[in-house]
């Protein structure tokens, strides 16, 4: 185990306990020794520990009382308990009530070593997997996102920090990566929560109508205005306003709006009276609005007024360990829709989806998955059932889009993780068509948390 592991001696015999901290601590562990279990409940609320060793009698607490209060409130803590040769059964009785393991006195060493190493092995394995469930959990924590892959975490986490302020943030990424529903998490888990979330798609918009739509009208401004309308920025005082597309604005549209979201404040198109709005500002594109910035057709003041806090939005080839996890997602929610039992998908067929390159991102597998569950009678779908597009990315496998400024990190987290879904997670194979070895293979493999 690493030198990080913690492991807490617990015997009244100052003798035997510091020969154990010794014996133990020449394993590279972190050891510390305490004289009853009173001392080392207070111990344990000062710093946790990995794994107890604990003798059975002792002054005080007994060793039973001991461990039931340790199982109560530290669970994952690994216990072995020390007794004497003749009182097993004791010792027994201990592990029906959660101790690891046992070991008799007077000790024999290669056993304390042995179990000592099975005990953090499996304290780590637990905690890897509370870890695992963690990362999958959140999947609902933010509203609709769904992913437990490197980077949604990075996305998880950005939300977290800028959801409470008001900053403003602009989200980039492909067409279809879900850049709507990061904005609506922002929203929902920030102090503007309970307050209206508006969207206003500027793409769909002429520019004719992009103020009117903005900032409302009053009777009588044009032909047709009835009444008097509240604009979208109106609509979200004290909430959110998303501009989607926000790359398709006209010149002229982008003027009206970066005065605006200087003074937070407009009139009515038509109208005199001042309108002062408190509403928070997430825009959204699929443009490189920097390159635009520099051809012209954007303007840089705007740009640099959005661009306060940027969050960028992967296309799904990079979230290939995310594939599985939204498919059962989409699998789940089509079938309650459409009334049909849920299927499953084999092996064969999510490795194709996993190696497919999907330029649609989320929404095209949303919609594949769709299909599916409608169009196929079998309980299983196989490779046969899928697209032809998915089908060839068998063919595809070796080859790998790279977007121009990717980080080399994460050209290189997908290279493996594309490589190991190629060889059906054979990590010899994987080394070898990586050119490196099996050990650094495994390193990268856990230093980037690639989920096999």
């Amino acid at each position: 185990m690493t030198a990080r592991s913690r492991i807490l001696v617990v015997d009244d015999e100052l003798n035997i306990r510091e020969a154990l901290v010794t014996l133990l601590g020449k394993k590279q562990y972190e050891v510390h020794g305490a004289g009853t279990a009173e001392e080392a409940l207070q111990e344990l609320e000062a710093a946790t520990a990995d794994l107890i060793l604990t003798d059975l009698k002792m002054p005080g607490m007994g060793g039973m009382d001991f461990l039931r209060r340790l199982k109560e409130k530290w669970p994952d803590i690994e216990v072995l308990v020390m007794t004497a040769f003749g009182s097993i059964e004791t010792a027994v009785e201990a592990m029906r009530c959660g101790a690891y393991d046992y070991i008799t006195k007077p000790i024999d060493r290669e056993r304390l070593a042995a179990v000592t190493e099975k005990a953090l092995e499996r304290h780590a394995l637990a905690r890897e997997n509370k870890q695992l469930k963690d990362r999958l959990e959140t999947r609902t924590r933010f509203d609709q996102m769904v992913g437990a892959s490197e980077p949604m975490q990075r996305i998880y986490s950005l939300v977290e920090m800028v959801s409470d302020s008001d900053v403003t943030v602009l989200l980039t990424g492909e067409s279809g990566t879900g850049k709507e529903l990061v904005a609506r998490a922002i929203h929902h888990k920030g102090h503007r929560a309970n307050g209206p979330f508006v969207t206003l798609n500027c793409g769909a918009l002429p520019e004719n109508l992009f103020e009117s739509e903005l900032f409302g009208y009053e009777k009588g401004a044009f032909t047709g205005a009835a009444a008097n309308k509240m604009g979208r920025f109106e609509l979200a005082d004290g909430g959110t306003l998303l501009l989607d597309e926000v790359g398709e604005l006209s010149l002229k549209s982008q003027v009206d709006f970066l005065r605006v979201l200087e003074t937070k404040e407009f009139r009515r198109l038509g109208g005199t009276k001042i309108v002062q709005v408190d509403a928070r500002i997430v825009a959204a594109t699929n443009r490189n609005l920097e390159a635009a910035v520099k051809e012209g057709h954007f303007r840089e003041d705007l740009y640099y007024r959005l661009n306060v806090v940027p969050l960028h939005l992967p296309p799904l080839r990079e979230r290939g360990d995310d594939i599985p996890l939204l498919a059962d997602r989409f699998m789940a929610k089509f079938s309650t829709q459409h009334h049909r039992q849920p299927k499953e998908i084999s092996g064969q067929a999510m490795r194709l989806l996993r190696l497919y390159a999907w330029p649609g991102n989320i929404r095209q597998l949303r919609n594949l998955i769709e299909r599916l569950v409608v169009t196929v009678k079998d309980a299983v779908i196989e490779p046969a059932h899928l697209p032809e597009e998915v089908q060839a990315s068998r063919e595809d496998a070796r080859t790998m889009v790279v977007s121009l400024g990717s980080p080399l990190k994460e050209i290189e987290r997908e290279a493996i993780r594309r490589t190991l879904v190629e060889v059906t997670n054979h990590r010899e194979k994987a080394a070898k068509l990586l050119g490196i070895s099996l050990r650094a293979l495994q390193y990268k493999i856990k230093e980037y948390g690639i989920r096999e």
